[in-house]
């Protein structure tokens, strides 16, 4: 059950079933006690009319005429039969439609009472009365009006039959219709697969159909990551250029140091050494960018604040001889939506540079402020203005890397770029430099971008 179309359309079959079966029911139910309802006030104006037709012979006894106003009581074998009972179960009278068949048991029931139930194939209805005489004396009778049960249950299979009809036709044309609904809502789905596989072939480079709002954050995540995986491959192919570049320098240095005659093996071993250290740093620095540039956005949020106070704690340690006063100011909400690593190397670099020029404050703040913003300063010396640009640029030559404030700046700079963020650089109140991280608004994932 792979397919969600077939899943819904399942489920949808499913609840449409147990609706139509309960609705069925429920009509059933009401039909049937709405049809004994008015047969029970049907027999019971029989009754009536017996009770209204019944008269005093001339000994003041009760007597019933043999032809009533309803012919069914006329006509034998009819259906409808009414009988009138003594009080201890004697037949009194009955009609004539009842001749020649099976007198009903009538039940004993008192005067002023009234009864109604189906047994023996027959809805019958009763009511008790008690007859005066002219003598004067009281005689209990029960009025009995019976009807055969076929004419009723052949009414109710007729509706039975046809609300099964109508709810059954309705049941097909409704799960026709939410096939089409389903299939007309699932087409964004296939759309994007359609995309997906236009974009395998080559065809397309990206999502580029305005998709539904439901679809949007996966369309533009599957965007975000189609670009994150060609940022790595050119941050790769980039990557290999600076290293065969950089490496260029200190092998034709060599080369040209192994073809002077002159130098001896003494001169040649410190030089060496000194150009084997500058490739093995050119090569560990360009290792660490292309792992920067390759680390996933599928990431959890990485709590910012915590980050912040172990870094402290360490830079506190480091330069306790300088004594610094630090204040901060934490949002424990903000996150860094990144690799904890790349947040510690940002900051670290940063901070490291905050403790080791200032003279006696640093200050660092983390909040929220249409995304993520850190804030750095501290009361050294500073940078000049016209130097902010070029220090936040890392040349494309990684051997132009050599220790100090200029370069933790360019490094913590190309990180933040690949998240999207900014580094801008300023001059703080207190006269020194004033740094200030901005990472974009934090959707499910923060892309990295070249």
């Amino acid at each position: 059950m792979s397919s969600i179309h077939f899943r819904l359309l399942l489920v949808a079959t499913l609840v449409l079933m147990g609706f139509v079966g309960i609705t069925g029911w429920a009509l059933e139910t009401a039909f049937r006690d709405a049809s004994k309802i008015a047969l029970q006030e049907k027999l019971q104006s029989y009754v009536y009319a017996l009770l209204a037709a019944a008269d005093v012979d001339a000994e003041g006894k009760m007597q019933l005429p043999e032809h009533l106003p309803e012919p069914r009581f006329s006509q034998p074998d009819s259906g409808l039969y009414a009988v009138v009972t003594t009080a201890d179960g004697k037949l009194f009278w009955r009609s004539r439609s009842s001749l020649g068949i099976k007198v009903l048991d009538a039940p004993s029931i008192a005067a002023g009472q009234t009864r109604f139930q189906r047994r023996d194939g027959f809805f019958l209805f009763s009511h008790g009365v008690e007859w005066e005489d002219d003598s004067g004396n009281n005689q209990a009778f029960a009025f009995s009006v019976a009807e055969q049960v076929q004419s009723f249950d052949q009414q109710f299979s007729r509706f039975r039959l046809s609300l099964w009809l109508w709810l059954g036709g309705l049941a097909v044309a409704l799960l026709l219709v939410q096939a089409m609904v389903l299939r007309w809502g699932l087409r964004p789905l296939r759309q994007v697969e359609a995309d997906l596989k236009a974009i395998h072939g080559g065809q397309l480079q990206c999502l580029q159909e305005v998709y539904p709002r439901e679809l949007q954050g996966l369309t533009s995540s599957l965007n975000a990551l189609m670009e994150h995986v060609g940022a790595i491959q050119e941050r790769y192919r980039n990557s290999l250029d600076d290293l065969v570049h950089s490496l260029k320098t200190p092998l034709s240095y060599l080369g040209s140091v192994l073809q002077d005659k002159s130098t001896t093996g003494e001169q040649l071993r410190p030089v060496m050494m000194e150009q084997l250290q500058r490739m093995d740093h050119i090569v560990q620095h360009q290792l660490r960018r292309a792992a920067v540039a390759a680390r996933t956005t599928l990431v959890t949020p990485v709590a910012v604040a915590p980050v912040v106070e172990r870094l402290l704690t360490t830079l506190e340690k480091i330069y306790a001889h300088k004594e610094l006063e630090v204040v901060q100011s934490l949002n424990p909400t903000a996150v860094f939506r990144g690799d904890e690593a790349d947040l510690m190397e940002v900051l670290g670099n940063l901070l490291e540079n905050a403790f080791k020029y200032a003279n006696s404050k640093v200050r660092i703040s983390v909040d929220i402020n249409n995304g993520l913003l850190v804030t750095i300063e501290d009361d050294g010396t500073g940078i000049p203005s016209g130097q902010w640009e070029s220090a936040l640029q890392r040349g494309k030559r990684a051997d132009e890397t050599v220790s100090g404030q200029g370069i933790g700046l360019a490094v913590a700079s190309e990180i933040i770029t690949l998240y999207g963020g900014v580094l801008e650089a300023m001059e703080a109140e207190a006269g020194g430099l004033k740094l200030c991280i901005r990472f974009p608004v934090t959707d499910p994932m923060l892309i990295p971008t070249t």
